[in-house]
């Protein structure tokens, strides 16, 4: 068997909101984006959460959108807003839930992978919160005055998030049947029909369905907390996650961490009889 690993989706999945228009406040106030552009964002999100945006010509004009929109952007003025802001506008939503089962896969020995639509400006520093430096994101053309071009060299959404995870499982000879994958999306149906054990987590009607009708176990996480303070009390943070559909119950969290810790006792104690 090869190398496993887990594939995380970020808005919805890993977060509570979604990234990108969490980042819209400041870049409304630092003059790179229009009041306009602020409502024309939140109502493209609203039609991907009821499932609406999932055909691939929606998600060309969704592409196109954002390549004309950020044309002309100093790419570092971006990542500073997003340094500067990354903690007011990010931390206080990553789930818990998540959190923890992203340390359960790590103490398994498996890579932990962020997948996002979201530019790589806004996923690379929110995994590097979590400790995750791998990043499969958009990535926007920068020229040589380090300004967007308004051409993208790499949209992370739907099929293309397909090829790029198998590119990722050749070049680091993962074993897709023994990987994992979560996502909150059913633009991700084909990510997580890719590997052996997919989940959907918070599904949009879409994905649901489709993990319905294809056995997915689903997951909901409720418990959006700081990292700061989900590091400092670790052993007493809320944890209860519900498993929805499919009848059923499957707890996450100190759960999850439980059943390690005994799984493993269970196995100090075979070896030494």
């Amino acid at each position: 068997m090869g190398r496993s690993a887990a594939f995380f989706d970020l808005d919805k999945t890993v977060i509570a909101k979604s990234s990108a228009l969490a980042f819209g406040r400041p870049f409304y106030r630092d003059g790179l984006i229009s009041r306009r552009d602020v409502i024309k964002g939140a109502y493209a999100q609203l039609i991907f959460r009821v499932g609406g945006g999932s055909d691939e010509q929606t998600m060309a004009r969704t592409r196109d959108y954002l390549a004309a929109l950020v044309k002309g952007w100093r790419a570092e003025q971006v990542r500073q807003i997003v340094r500067e802001t990354l903690e007011e506008l990010i931390s206080p939503y990553i789930y818990a839930e998540a959190v923890l089962l992203i340390e359960e896969h790590r103490a398994a020995g498996r890579d932990v992978v962020l997948v996002s639509t979201s530019g790589d400006e806004m996923v690379r520093p929110i995994g590097e919160q979590l400790g995750i430096t791998d990043i499969v994101a958009t990535r926007m053309n920068v020229g040589e005055d380090g300004c967007y071009t308004g051409e993208i060299d790499f949209y992370a959404a739907g099929p293309n998030k397909v090829v790029a995870v198998k590119e990722l499982a050749a070049e680091r000879e993962y074993d897709l049947s023994a990987c994992y994958a979560y996502s909150d999306s059913v633009t991700d149906a084909g990510l997580l029909s890719l590997v052996g054990h997919p989940t959907a987590v918070n599904p949009d009607r879409g994905l649901r369905k489709t993990a319905v009708d294809r056995g997915w176990p689903m997951l909901e996480f409720k418990h959006p907390i700081p990292l700061s303070r989900r590091l400092r009390e670790r052993p007493a943070v809320p944890v209860a996650a519900a498993a929805i559909g499919l009848g059923a119950v499957v707890a996450i969290g100190l759960a999850v961490y439980s059943r390690y810790r005994k799984t493993r006792a269970l196995r100090l104690d075979a070896a030494t009889t």
